[in-house]
């Protein structure tokens, strides 16, 4: 054959070798990826058919989920082979697994929950018919001294003295003594509060404003003569 024939058939050859490789591929990718379905349903009681509102739809491994409607419907986006888990309080979980052939574009279905019985700790009942009978029993019980006990060595007065001397300032009452000091200083500059001019007479304006008064009127002249 000659070689030019040969040259012609090269990009042929490739061209239909590029085109196999781009299928093969595409139909791998088409394989490993899993159908989006749209997941429906209505979480019911087991017994009564009731809606169960509030219940938790969720994928552990997707880590997505939604919650039932006031009548027990949910809808959410899943994928073929999902494991999803149904569950609210006071029931049994329950688990529901998309097949992973699954062709159609919805899955809906009706769970049924059973109550989850729950074992309550022992409750005691006194034997007291009446009122009447309770206030005698209350008040004819005779509860243990206070003397050697933790709760009155707690409450010792030299104790809590030492406590009130050397307990540091918590973030509270700090914050508050702040708080209390910005106010004060807002009051002695605004004169609604004593300050070391107003309570010094010889810098307040006022008394001397009253100590010329006094003297135009006579009074320490008066107070003089009758003292006299």
């Amino acid at each position: 054959m000659p070689d030019f024939l040969r040259l012609r058939r090269f990009p042929f050859f490739f061209a239909a070798a590029l085109l196999l490789m781009l299928l093969a591929g595409s139909g791998a990718h088409a394989q490993g990826k899993r159908k989006v379905i749209q997941f429906t349903g209505i979480v019911a009681t087991g017994d009564s058919l009731l809606g169960v509102p509030g219940a938790t739809i969720y994928v552990p491994k997707a880590g997505r989920g939604t919650a039932s409607n006031i009548y027990g419907y949910f809808s959410m986006a899943v994928l073929a082979g999902d494991s999803i888990v149904i569950r609210s309080l006071g029931y049994a979980n329950q688990t529901i697994i998309i097949p992973k052939d699954f062709q159609r574009q919805s899955y809906s279905v009706i769970v049924q929950l059973k109550e989850d019985a729950t074992v309550l700790p022992e409750v005691r009942v006194f034997p007291y018919t009446t009122e009447r009978d309770f206030k005698k029993a209350f008040l004819a019980l005779r509860l243990p001294t206070e003397r050697g006990t933790a709760a009155a060595d707690n409450l010792n007065q030299e104790l809590m003295n030492r406590i009130f001397r050397t307990q540091p300032m918590g973030a509270v009452a700090n914050f508050r003594q702040s708080m209390s000091n910005q106010q004060l200083d807002y009051d002695r500059r605004m004169g609604m509060a004593p300050n070391q001019y107003s309570n010094n007479p010889l810098l307040n304006p006022f008394s001397w404003l009253q100590l010329i008064q006094q003297v135009k009127k006579g009074e320490f002249k008066k107070k003089n003569y009758d003292d006299e």
